[in-house]
């Protein structure tokens, strides 16, 4: 029997989801998994989703983003080490690459840079990481050089690790959405969803535009991040954070679904509204154009009168909202889940056999 993949997670992100998806399509494949998470407590809910798939251990330490200082994450990379063999795991798969960087030789990792604090700040502000912060991006370029495989969700995102980084060859693997997709009657509503506190998700933008669309906006999402950031959401119609499936009724329910990020190294929630066939509007930043171009509305970043321009006259063509979102359904067909599995059991396979030659040969 394959050994288990110990898959790192937390429950205030989409590393969540994304590490659920995973895991099912993994289970699919026949291959066993267990979870270790950090930060703040899972749900119940979140516990129990968890829980079908494989058992969940939660560490003590904080996530780097949301830790004060190094003292508040170390020791973290042992204790997954610890769990791994506890749990007989054949391979650590780290969601938050500065995780790998206390995992001790010999054990194989896998890190996924889902973001980073480098790439933030670049996209973002247009400036490196502050000298305060710059512990999580040393202990990241630790944790990526001590991973066997580094891995992004898109071209754009592995393109920024190996520049900001260096030394690096990052593997790209979509990131997919494996749930059942919901099927709902459209409404004249354009639906966001993301956790908008965070900076990056451009919600200041459109909850700007929002005075102007002809339509109601509705943000799905946070406004109140656990690190203190926050947002004051006027003008749009903002639902808070929302149990998945509300949220996935919603969204598919919409009759455009926004995406204003400035910095996204993919968006799951844009691909969960395109397998809804929702026509899409999106900032045009890289990481959008290289998924979807063809397959949505481009925008300036940060630019809310012409984001209310392009809402307002795509909310006018019914048929081009039609053949929009024909072509967004038919693009998400790429980012399957079965394809995001089978990439990365090739992979855990590969950091398997890599360190059982290393083990032979020493």
């Amino acid at each position: 029997m394959t050994a288990p993949v110990l898959i790192t997670l937390d429950a205030v992100g989409g590393v969540w989801r994304y590490a659920i998806d995973l895991a099912a399509g993994l289970r699919q494949l026949g291959r066993p998994v267990c979870f270790a998470g950090f930060g703040p407590k899972p749900t119940e809910a979140q516990r129990v989703e968890a829980e079908a798939l494989g058992p969940l251990d939660w560490g003590t330490q904080a996530l780097d983003w949301m830790a004060q200082g190094p003292d508040e994450v170390a020791g973290a990379g042992r204790w997954l080490a610890e769990v791994a063999a506890r749990r007989g795991a054949g391979v650590i798969q780290c969601n938050l690459p500065s995780l790998a960087a206390e995992i001790p030789e010999g054990v194989p990792v896998v890190a996924v840079s889902h973001s980073c604090l480098a790439s933030w700040f670049e996209a973002v502000r247009g400036e490196p990481v502050p000298q305060d912060m710059r512990w999580i991006h040393d202990l990241t370029a630790a944790g990526l050089a001590r991973a066997d495989v580094v891995t992004a969700p898109s071209a754009s995102h592995a393109a920024a690790i190996e520049r900001l980084y260096g030394g690096l060859e990052v593997d790209v693997v979509h990131n997919a959405s494996s749930g059942a997709v919901t099927r709902v009657e459209r409404s004249r509503t354009i639906v966001a969803a993301g956790r908008w506190w965070d900076e990056s998700k451009g919600g200041a933008t459109l909850d700007q535009a929002a005075r102007n669309c002809d339509w109601p906006v509705l943000m799905l999402g946070a406004d109140r991040g656990p690190n203190g950031a926050q947002i004051d959401i006027r003008s749009a119609d903002h639902r808070g954070q929302l149990d998945h499936d509300v949220a996935a009724k919603l969204i598919a329910g919409a009759g455009i679904f926004v995406s204003p990020s400035i910095y996204e190294p993919f968006g799951l929630a844009v691909l969960e509204a395109a397998r809804a066939g929702v026509p899409l509007v999106l900032a045009d930043i890289p990481t959008f154009r290289e998924l979807w171009d063809g397959a949505a509305v481009f925008f300036p970043p940060r630019d809310a009168d012409a984001l209310a321009g392009v809402l307002n006259d795509l909310a006018a063509a019914d048929a081009r909202r039609d053949a929009l979102g024909q072509a967004a359904e038919e693009r998400a067909g790429r980012y399957s889940a079965a394809a995001q599995a089978q990439a990365m059991a090739v992979i855990h396979d590969r950091v398997r056999a890599r360190n059982l030659t290393t083990e032979g040969t020493a």
